[in-house]
């Protein structure tokens, strides 16, 4: 079984978060979701999120496009994937933190085979939570 991972906060889930795990799904068999928890959404971007972590976990299980869905570590960024250890993670067209050097800090922790692969935008002019967000 082929595990991919993904990342995000997934504030106000909209088309494009769709797009995005329906083009990682195609990577594996199996995805896990992993949603930022407030306190880090918060240290991350500045603000807090909309919507809180257990609400926008529920989403993403309600929309029934992830095997499974976790929330990330408050400690350890690299802990769910340690634990799960993907072959593929996929990040989104846009995404900045977490990304900088993600292959040299897996090697250094000893996971230097995952793949990663960074996902096509879908209509990023309409839908990007930083856009939709003046709307709430």
């Amino acid at each position: 079984m082929k595990k991919v991972m993904v990342f995000g906060t997934f504030d106000i889930f909209h088309s494009g978060h769709r797009h995005f795990l329906q083009q990682a799904r195609k990577f594996g068999d199996y995805l896990i979701v992993v949603v930022a928890r407030d306190q880090t959404v918060l240290r991350l971007k500045k603000k807090k999120s909309l919507n809180n972590e257990v609400k926008r976990k529920k989403q993403i299980m309600q929309s029934g496009l992830a095997d499974k869905v976790i929330l990330g570590s408050l400690n350890d960024k690299y802990a769910v994937i340690k634990k799960y250890r993907p072959e593929m993670i996929c990040l989104g067209y846009d995404q900045k933190f977490f990304a900088e050097n993600l292959q040299s800090n897996l090697r250094e922790i000893g996971i230097a085979s995952v793949k990663i692969k960074r996902m096509r935008a879908y209509k990023p002019e309409i839908y990007k939570s930083s856009k939709l967000r003046k709307n709430f």
